[in-house]
């Protein structure tokens, strides 16, 4: 993970309404954070300017759709747990284990913030469906063999803790603009590792040839059934050299890396998206296609990255007193 280091995302990180300052320290940690090498290209900031407004513009909107964080309680400081947390955990003592255990929030209260009252967080987790087939009471009658979807949830954890509302927001937005930097610097590096294995085996190839043309192909080249291929590895090399120039030579490679840079931060919701799912659980975890007297209501945000990963994101609210008796 890209190393967190000055926020810039400040009180003033409102949409459409950013200073300066918060503009420019974007564009300088975009380069931090993939390729501080491209500082060497003419103009990098004047290029990277309107990317990184658009990806602002995106992150700020993505966490300002996250509603307002829900209590988080597992009774220990005898309060009820709130039916929409507690159907994300198999049970209290799971619920409990999370708050004892978290280092995300086990390091935030070792600071400042252990003396904090309340605590806001996002709970991040991952879905898991599983269909299966059980019995399923119809008025008096049992039905078997009744095809069920059972929903459940794994990897609590608890992201960018603080002590209010507005300051975890503000840490969210950081991360997920940092998180699609992460995403520019992964297309990045595996460019640089297809142009040095294109590098390493061009280089191959063309000792090999040279030697053979050096060797004059040798005298028992018509006895030999492994005669070389010679327009065959021609060819190779031409289209080494093709795909090596198309990825740009020494002096554009800088170049390159700007341009996915930019790409990925001009069109941020390709890469980083969320996506609402209502869904209807019984207690026992048990999917239902809509309302009854047995489910609770769960209003899921799903966050989906261009790699194929997704995670469900709720704020959750915790009490000191809550986490004391834990």
């Amino acid at each position: 993970m890209l190393r967190i280091f000055q926020s810039i995302f400040g009180t003033s990180a409102v949409k459409g309404n950013y200073p300066e300052s918060l503009v420019k320290a974007a564009i300088e940690r975009a380069v931090d954070g993939t390729d501080p090498w491209i500082r060497a290209v003419s103009g990098y900031k004047k290029k990277l300017r309107p990317a990184v407004i658009r990806s602002i513009d995106h992150v700020v909107a993505l966490v300002d759709a996250l509603p307002a964080p829900i209590d988080f309680s597992c009774g220990s400081a005898g309060n009820d747990p709130d039916p929409r947390v507690r159907a994300f955990f198999i049970s209290l003592g799971e619920m409990r284990k999370l708050l004892a255990s978290d280092r995300n929030l086990s390091e935030f209260q070792k600071g400042p913030g252990k003396e904090t009252a309340r605590i806001v967080a996002m709970l991040a987790m991952e879905k898991q469906e599983t269909g299966t087939i059980g019995a399923e009471l119809s008025g008096d009658i049992v039905i078997q063999d009744v095809p069920k979807m059972t929903v459940t949830f794994d990897g609590h954890r608890l992201v960018d803790p603080t002590g209010n509302e507005e300051e975890t927001r503000h840490s969210l937005m950081r991360r997920a603009y940092d998180h699609l930097l992460s995403l520019a610097l992964r297309r990045i590096t595996l460019v640089k590792w297809e142009r040095e294995d294109l590098s390493r085996h061009r280089s191959l190839l063309q000792a090999k040839f040279n030697m053979l043309e050096r060797e004059g192909w040798g005298f028992d080249q018509a006895e030999s059934t492994e005669r070389p291929d010679i327009a065959g590895m021609e060819e190779r090399l031409g289209q080494i050299e093709s795909q090596l120039m198309e990825l740009g030579g020494d002096d554009r490679m800088l170049e390159k890396y700007l341009e996915i840079l930019i790409d990925v931060l001009d069109h941020p919701e390709e890469h980083l998206w969320a996506k609402p799912e209502t869904i209807f659980l019984t207690r026992m975890g048990i999917k239902r296609s809509a309302a009854a007297d047995d489910t609770t209501e769960l209003n899921l945000n799903v966050l989906y990255n261009a790699e194929g990963r997704n995670l469900v994101t709720t704020l959750v609210a915790l009490s000191g007193e809550e986490l004391q008796g834990a």
